[in-house]
């Protein structure tokens, strides 16, 4: 039986990716499902070497390659990536088999027919997934290559998942540490991301951090006017036709924001 860990720090990818296992590899047993570089370092440390390994190479604490400065690990890896082309001749280069998120079932049976054929060929010494693979080169990679905003989210509801664009997304809200995405359209959707995490990968010309709950997109306002205490008063369009104020610290940069 073949033992296969997951490394992905956003939930509905999590379980999509569990499901599609057992579907396309029933008698494969998922031993792990790890959410961060702390939790992935913990286990490998504990001497856990599954033959397998989807790795996520954004976590949440993290990119993914210190995990491989602080603890050995031979388990063959296939990397899950939403990066740009720079990083992706790296993988080419390196060897390193990947799969470009959203994953599609067909790129994951694919992956993983590959990993077969070579564990078929495979000397009986256990050596890594591909020799000579060069994680700092694609680190190199990533971190040279232009800075690329999140396009889509994966969402959940039930058994079923959907794609959300981001250009679908008026406004991103935080309650009791739940985030929801509200649509133009006014539909409501949970993402596993923080207001902190979202922004770091929304592009800074269309989404904006108004206070400490809400994030919004710059089409949204339908415009703002000073308040007490050097803050301001924003309005917010439709769907959420609502206000949010604007600190005395951020109130400046909001301005050059709408004014690009």
């Amino acid at each position: 039986m073949m033992r296969i860990a997951i490394v992905e720090d956003e939930k509905p990818n999590l379980r999509m990716l569990s499901d599609m296992l057992q579907k396309l590899r029933p008698g494969w047993e998922v031993v792990a499902r790890l959410e961060s570089v702390s939790q992935s370092v913990a286990f490998f440390a504990e001497g856990e070497q599954p033959e397998l390994v989807l790795m996520d190479i954004q976590l949440s604490d993290g990119i993914c390659f210190s995990i491989f400065e602080q603890v050995k690990v031979n388990s063959n890896i296939i990397f899950t990536t939403a990066f740009n082309q720079y990083a992706i001749q790296a993988f080419r280069v390196n060897s390193v088999d990947y799969l470009l998120k959203p994953v599609r079932e067909s790129d994951l049976e694919r992956a993983l027919e590959k990993f077969e054929e070579w564990h078929r060929q495979r000397h009986p010494d256990h050596q890594p997934f591909l020799p000579g693979i060069d994680y700092g080169e694609i680190l190199r990679a990533i971190r040279s290559g232009k800075k690329e905003y999140r396009q889509r989210f994966l969402v959940s509801a039930g058994n079923r998942y959907y794609k959300l664009d981001i250009g679908d997304i008026a406004c991103f809200m935080s309650e009791n540490r739940i985030t929801t995405a509200i649509t133009w359209s006014g539909e409501k959707h949970i993402v596993d991301f923080s207001l902190d995490r979202l922004e770091e990968e929304l592009d800074p010309d269309l989404y904006f951090r108004a206070d400490r709950r809400t994030i919004i997109h710059i089409d949204l306002i339908a415009r703002f006017e000073d308040y007490f205490g050097n803050k301001l008063v924003v309005r917010l369009k439709s769907p959420v036709n609502d206000k949010v104020t604007v600190s005395r610290l951020k109130a400046s940069a909001f301005k050059v924001w709408v004014g690009k």
